[in-house]
């Protein structure tokens, strides 16, 4: 491919030979198939592991057991798609009500890196413990929580961050902004905060004598998105939104669908059940919330700080029910981008694109 401007991504002793992390996505979103496509082409494929085992026979009885015998599944399926190529890893938020268990299952699994957000992961290194071999993220959107992060980390456990993701306004689901920071965050804004983060990282790189790669995540579309946060110092990008109309995503066809007929005006915020602001495509479903409450007849335990009662929606049912292809009464997540997005592809086609991109700019 002649000269280029990317490099490995280096995450201690773990290589992917592309800097480029598929994001998770749940529920169902992101499984084996499409995180072991990504690592076969070199990239780190990241599974969802929020109610992973939806699919799962027993699933309406026993989500929690569900969940774990799936990430096992999953982990393992992707690793033998990836055939020893890139990284296989998970997104587990720490919003779950079994957050706990999915860290050591995954662990135990052998999935090669743990990226935590939704919420601050402040107990991560204690759950997955001493001498593990599976690399650890927090996904931050300010300097203040990555210090908060980092700070913890080393005062309680001597140990820091594998890796740091950041994750920036235009992202798709849950976001770690207020309305508010959404509507005052511009892209010059957000760029001197990923290089705030980058500067303040270097502390704990040097007490630990260790490189901690960053990772810019949210908006990324195309190679000069990934040029640019190169060129602001990041050592990779995380993309999302672009692997769910491959062949290999693990949603369904219509979800995938919507996502190419969607336009810039489809997307919009909402209020998610986590406490966070959420970016989705606008459908029947949320024009229903916006005039009255989705009552709730079963709670399937997602949540730790859920409460069925106060809640305005089931976020597992509306997450189900997209991913099924119920597109029009379920929750559609997205990222601000979407409306790009116009044709089906597969993911060697996107990663090759993704490449040839960077190398033009």
């Amino acid at each position: 491919m002649g000269e280029h401007k990317w490099k490995e991504l280096r995450i201690g002793d773990k290589i992917a030979n592309l800097p480029i992390i598929q994001g998770g996505m749940g529920v169902g979103i992101s499984l084996s198939r499409l995180a072991g496509a990504v690592a076969k082409e070199g990239g780190v494929g990241v599974i969802s592991t929020a109610q992973i085992g939806y699919d799962e026979e027993g699933f309406e009885k026993d989500q929690a057991g569900c969940n774990r015998r799936a990430i096992r599944k999953h982990i393992q399926c992707a690793k033998e798609i990836a055939c020893g190529n890139g990284l296989v890893g998970v997104n587990i938020m720490v919003a779950l009500k079994h957050y706990k268990e999915h860290v050591k299952e995954a662990v135990a699994a052998g999935a090669d890196v743990i990226i935590s957000g939704a919420g601050l992961p402040m107990s991560l290194p204690g759950l997955i413990g001493e001498n593990c071999k599976t690399k650890i993220a927090p996904i931050v959107s300010s300097k203040r929580a990555t210090q908060l992060i980092l700070k913890m980390w080393s005062h309680k456990y001597d140990r820091t961050a594998d890796f740091i993701v950041i994750e920036g306004p235009k992202a798709g689901g849950h976001l770690g902004f207020s309305r508010e920071q959404l509507a005052q965050t511009t892209d010059a804004s957000f760029d001197e905060e990923i290089q705030s983060i980058i500067d303040c990282k270097k502390e704990y790189e040097e007490k630990y004598e260790k490189e901690i790669p960053v990772i810019v995540a949210g908006g990324i579309f195309d190679g000069k998105d990934i040029s640019h946060a190169l060129e602001l110092g990041a050592d990779g990008v995380q993309i999302a939104s672009r692997f769910v109309a491959t062949e290999e995503c693990d949603a369904s066809e219509a979800y995938k669908q919507a996502y190419i007929h969607a336009d810039e005006k489809d997307v919009q915020i909402i209020q998610s059940p986590v406490g966070m602001p959420g970016r989705a495509l606008r459908n029947r479903f949320i024009e229903h919330l916006e005039k009255a409450k989705m009552p709730i007849s079963k709670c399937y335990n997602c949540l730790e700080k859920c409460n069925p009662a106060k809640v305005p929606y089931c976020i597992t049912k509306a997450l189900i029910d997209a991913v099924k292809g119920d597109v029009d009464n379920g929750l559609v997540f997205c990222g601000a981008n979407v409306g790009r997005i116009h044709e089906m592809t597969t993911v060697h086609a996107l990663m090759q694109e993704l490449l040839s991109g960077i190398q033009a700019t």
